[in-house]
């Protein structure tokens, strides 16, 4: 059974004349003092969208939160997205001082050809996240149909994702969650086989539920980051200063044992590039049997980043979540990079599961990105969906 199946998309959908009430995921990343944004990712992601509801004759309503604002204080406006949706669209972009109440239904009423309401902050009310049905009829007061295009957000029951649509009669999904759905859902029920998963990232306990899930799906795990040292030390390795979930242990031991009984091919680290602390200005190169004691694991090594490229090589499905390293800071930045180039240069369904891994590889160049088959949008989403999880706003809409 196909991902969408029971999922109406925003083209079957009357939209002329209609207000149209779109949940994107604006949550972007912004500077600190300037509150400018610095990756306009997730709001290009959402222009075709709003671009198909606008060419068909609707009053577009945007919403989305950002951040997560403190009660009472309303320091995250999505002004800036605003003016960023205005220079991407070259439409008027209205931004209420709310997200209900009179004075969004004053804007929506007097909208006209190239224009959209992006509505304030939904996080600004704490009714949001508990998914209160009452502020969802506040919200429903405004528009006439709704549209989930905000895949991030997809994997919380808040009121805009789940109690919105489950009292509008005419629901369906953007493009951006149609893509999603469809990409992630193939990885998920019909990989073509070698399919090989490649996980890091911080922690091994933040990826338990995607490990298991995994075993049970791939022929192949590679797992790189800090992730690994926790592995490195539970096969005995000396691993110095290195990040280790010292209560993770055991769970690591597990996980090798069962890709040993599930003849899953286990790529670990066999060198890694090391240095004093984080902030260090280079590093070198060690077999992970020889990491000193005065040192951390900050990347996978050359002599990894081989057999991780080889593994993809042979593969013809791919998922990817999680950086291999610091990559944040080039001297430990080859092996997310390496990784990426690898994954892109084989002939696979390739997939990157948002987050850290996604921004790696938009960074890694666009000859790169573009060779990927889909790089998603949303980090935790993804991973849930991945896990086989139901996500809440996915599934609302399966009863339109």
């Amino acid at each position: 059974m196909s991902a969408l199946a029971g999922i109406k998309t925003i083209k079957d959908l009357e939209l002329a004349n209609q207000r149209v009430f779109i949940r994107v995921d604006f949550n972007v990343p912004q500077d600190k003092a300037t509150k400018a944004i610095t990756d306009d990712a997730r709001v290009r992601a959402a222009v075709p969208t709003i671009q198909y509801a606008m060419e068909q004759g609707a009053k577009v309503i945007l919403a989305s939160h950002l951040g997560r604002p403190k009660p009472g204080k309303r320091d995250a406006t999505l002004v800036p997205v605003g003016e960023c949706l205005r220079d991407l669209t070259g439409y008027d972009v209205f931004v209420p001082d709310d997200c209900v109440g009179d004075g969004p239904k004053k804007l929506i009423s007097e909208l006209r050809a190239k224009q959209v309401v992006l509505l304030e902050n939904l996080r600004f009310h704490e009714e949001e996240e508990k998914n209160d049905e009452a502020f969802a009829r506040q919200l429903a007061e405004l528009c006439d149909c709704y549209v989930n295009d905000a895949f991030g957000s997809s994997h919380r029951a808040h009121a805009s994702v789940h109690a919105l649509p489950r009292i509008m009669r005419e629901k369906a999904c953007g493009f951006l969650m149609e893509k999603e759905i469809d990409k992630l859902g193939k990885i998920v029920t019909d990989p073509d086989k070698p399919y090989v998963a490649i996980l890091g990232g911080a922690k091994v306990s933040d990826k338990i539920a995607v490990v298991e899930a995994l075993l049970n799906n791939v022929t192949g795990l590679c797992i790189g980051g800090a992730m690994a040292n926790t592995f490195l030390r539970a096969m005995g390795k000396n691993t110095g200063k290195s990040l280790v979930e010292e209560d993770k242990l055991a769970l690591a031991r597990t996980i090798i044992e069962k890709a040993r009984d599930k003849k899953v091919e286990l790529v670990l680290p066999v060198d890694v590039v090391v240095a004093s602390d984080t902030n260090a200005t280079e590093g070198r190169v060690v077999s992970v049997d020889e990491i000193p004691a005065d040192t951390m694991a900050l990347d996978i090594g050359p002599k990894t980043l081989e057999l991780v490229a080889a593994v993809c090589k042979r593969a013809r499905s791919v998922f990817w979540n999680g950086p291999m390293g610091l990559f944040e800071n080039a001297p430990f930045a080859s092996g997310t990079f390496g990784v990426a180039r690898a994954i892109a240069a084989a002939q696979c369904f390739s997939v990157v599961g948002g987050g850290d891994s996604a921004s790696a590889v938009k960074k890694a160049g666009p000859e790169v990105e573009l060779a990927f088959t889909h790089i998603s949008t949303g980090g935790g989403a993804s991973l849930e969906l991945v896990e086989g999880r139901k996500l809440p706003g996915i599934e609302i809409l399966r009863s339109a």
